[in-house]
């Protein structure tokens, strides 16, 4: 059976503004897994009455925040983390028709989210790819094209459904919600699942396209947070240390890159 990889974050579903309601014990952050679950099982629905499987990746902080039984029977859930520089694509192969991406936010260059970041907020001020600034999608797209796979349909806050549109022509994007400084302007949580489900049957119903052609080669650059991070990621084999805080790291593949990222980062 032809199988979606769906690839779930927490910061970019409808309703979520502050870091508080995306922890553990934070106020706000049951509600905020259950509008994950509940846009992630929109995308599940769709694509099973499209005919295809569905293994879903949570990929927020531990990677154990959607309740199994709020998805579809038919979905497969990929809890906690695999222990691969597969991060938040964990568990996805060549065998895969597409991705989708559910509850992804800004990158962290940007003002257009209150919960911008890239990978991890408390070690990078900010992440590049080919002197361009990257995001999560930005990261895990280059991997899925480097299996083959497709990405095919984003939802998250308006500022990464940009970006993505940008970074990744004949996407489909659903925003949830768009940010103002420390607020967020959330389009209703009913409105947003439903969209999504919509906009994922259009998209699968019609032929998938082409994963996006590899470059030739990847420069990431890294900045840390941390003079000490820049410091230690030097001894990995290949990483340059431009100045006290960034260091750079040039591979042909962006596996390649997630790679090194997984042992610097």
């Amino acid at each position: 059976m032809k199988k979606i990889f769906i690839s779930a974050d927490i910061e970019g579903v409808s309703g979520i503004t502050s870091w508080e309601a995306t922890r553990y014990g934070g106020k706000g952050y049951e509600e905020a897994c259950r509008q994950m679950a509940k846009e992630t099982a929109a995308a599940c629905r769709a694509a099973l009455n499209c005919g295809y499987g569905v293994v879903v990746k949570d990929g927020h902080e531990d990677a154990m925040n959607i309740a199994h039984e709020l998805l579809p029977e038919e979905a497969e859930l990929i809890s906690g983390w695999t222990c691969t520089p597969l991060s938040m694509l964990g568990g996805i192969d060549e065998t895969f028709a597409g991705v989708i991406y559910i509850g992804y936010h800004s990158g962290a260059w940007t003002n257009t989210s209150p919960l911008k970041h890239t990978c991890e907020d408390y070690i990078y001020n900010w992440f590049k790819i080919n002197d361009k600034y990257a995001s999560e999608f930005t990261i895990n797209s280059g991997v899925a094209d480097q299996f083959g796979v497709p990405s095919l349909l984003l939802s998250g806050d308006a500022g990464i459904c940009s970006e993505a549109e940008t970074e990744y022509p004949g996407i489909v994007t659903v925003p949830t919600k768009k940010g103002m400084g420390n607020a967020t302007w959330n389009i209703h949580p009913d409105k947003v699942v439903a969209e999504i489900e919509r906009a994922v049957t259009e998209v699968l119903s019609k032929p998938l396209p082409k994963s996006k052609p590899l470059s030739k080669s990847y420069t990431m650059t890294l900045c840390y947070k941390e003079f000490q991070k820049a410091m230690s990621a030097t001894w990995f084999p290949g990483v340059e240390k431009l100045n006290d805080y960034t260091v750079s790291y040039t591979a042909d593949s962006p596996m390649e890159l997630a790679r090194c990222r997984y042992f610097i980062g």
